[in-house]
């Protein structure tokens, strides 16, 4: 007798946020390089800028402190350059964590 194998496959639901991107949007992304600023707001702590930092950029506490001090002092600060979909990731990511980012 040979034996039948039954895979069982559970759906699970995903939620999907669909974006729509104007022209000039998408042209800017066509750029070779681009800059993910973290910006200083009244509501994050300085562990949780540098928690994240740590967790999704692989900065070390040492470097996610002086660049949380430069967005204090400064009111802003680059911390990431790349394509603009690897910029776009993580400004998503940041976002969600509520931190203060935009892609130049």
């Amino acid at each position: 007798m040979d034996k039948v194998g039954y895979r069982y496959t559970c759906a699970m639901e995903t939620q999907v946020k669909e974006e729509v991107l104007t022209l000039e949007e998408i042209l800017v992304g066509i750029k070779a390089s681009h800059h993910l600023i973290l910006w200083n707001d009244d509501t994050n702590t300085f562990d949780h800028v540098i928690d994240c930092l740590v967790r999704y950029l692989d900065y070390t506490e040492r470097q996610a402190q002086r660049i949380a001090w430069t967005v204090h002092n400064d009111g802003k600060c680059i911390i990431l350059e790349g394509s603009y979909t690897e910029v776009e990731v993580y400004r998503k990511i940041l976002q969600q964590e509520g931190l203060s980012v935009t892609v130049e």
